[in-house]
């Protein structure tokens, strides 16, 4: 074997460990909780410190907003002052993302929502109108399930129901969650791959803020790589879970969506599961109409919170949920 070839292996030999060096450190990750936005302030939990915001009249019917993945408060600043002027407004930076504490592990949708649970606990909120983007739909879904005292209605913008909703990230994104080539492409992210690889989140030709590129960048990539994950939808969908909650249901969604496949047959889903929920498909939006068309959106969710309850709903809810015990019942037969 000649000189130069040993070279040539001798540098992808070392390349190769300095790649696995770096998705040892990359994965190990930790950061702690910090302030990132005006009026922001941190609650400490046993599971991990969340980053929250609070606006409006203490005395006003609370609205709490759960934020999309990747994202943090920041994605809600749109539409806070519209809500904030007669609601008590609450908005969570979920466990590793915006300010709050980044953790190496803790991501799972259930365990977001008992954080949740307990933030809102500390502060004092119940029968909420609980508002989930995306990630923060299920988070909210699974507060309603968990702690059903904290929850008076749920608002879906955007929220797959099942992983038959999905469509595609795209390249980066789907890269990014490889094993070892995520790791690397995590540590030398420049800003515009960061910025291309959100633009799936709006409707096509939507310019991207700078502040959303550093959300993205604050984040560690164990956060990045396990808060996606879609166990909780596995065998029951997000439909049929919140019909089982008993709680009244609007669901949101844009018309231009890029993430989720079909956002009409999406929206149909929710009402076959839900018949009395609300649904609104915004024109012109894309996977967040919280962002691209705050007032619109706000004043959906403010009509949402005067809706009153339909009366015949705790007992649609039994049936639902008797329902789905008796398929897990049948599931869980030899």
């Amino acid at each position: 074997m000649g000189r130069g070839w040993k070279i040539a292996i001798g540098i992808l030999v070392a390349l190769a460990v300095l790649i696995g060096v770096n998705a040892l450190v990359t994965g190990a990750e930790t950061k702690p909780a910090e302030v990132t936005v005006p009026g922001g302030r941190i609650v400490s939990l046993p599971g991990g410190d969340l980053q929250v915001v609070e606006r409006g009249p203490r005395d006003g019917s609370p609205i709490v907003l759960l934020h999309c993945f990747t994202c943090a408060i920041d994605w809600w600043d749109g539409m806070m002052p519209r809500l904030q002027r007669r609601h008590r407004v609450v908005a969570v930076d979920l466990l590793g993302h915006g300010g709050s504490e980044k953790p190496e592990s803790g991501y799972t949708i259930e365990n977001q929502a008992d954080l949740v649970a307990q933030a809102l606990g500390r502060l004092g909120v119940r029968d909420a109108e609980v508002v989930g983007h995306s990630l923060g739909g299920p988070v909210a879904v699974a507060l309603a399930e968990q702690s059903p005292q904290l929850v008076d209605r749920l608002v879906l913008i955007d929220s797959r129901s099942s992983r038959e909703d999905e469509g595609d990230l795209g390249l980066l994104a789907n890269l990014a969650f490889a094993p070892v080539i995520g790791e690397a492409l995590w540590r030398i992210k420049p800003d515009f791959a960061v910025r291309q690889g959100l633009e799936v989140a709006f409707a096509p030709g939507y310019e991207v803020p700078d502040a959303f590129v550093e959300d993205v960048k604050r984040m560690t990539f164990s956060a990045y790589d396990t808060s996606a994950n879609d166990d909780y939808t596995e065998e029951t969908s997000l439909a049929e879970r919140v019909a089982a909650t008993g709680k009244p249901l609007f669901v949101i969604m844009g018309s231009e969506e890029q993430i989720i496949d079909d956002p009409r047959a999406a929206l149909a889903s929710y009402r076959e599961a839900v018949p009395d929920a609300r649904s609104e498909l915004i024109e012109g939006a894309g996977h967040s109409p919280n962002v691209e068309m705050p007032a619109l959106t706000a004043t959906l969710v403010l009509s949402f919170a005067g809706q009153e309850k339909p009366a015949n709903r705790g007992k649609e809810a039994t049936a639902v949920q008797d329902g789905m015990q008796n398929r897990q019942a049948v599931r869980g037969r030899p």
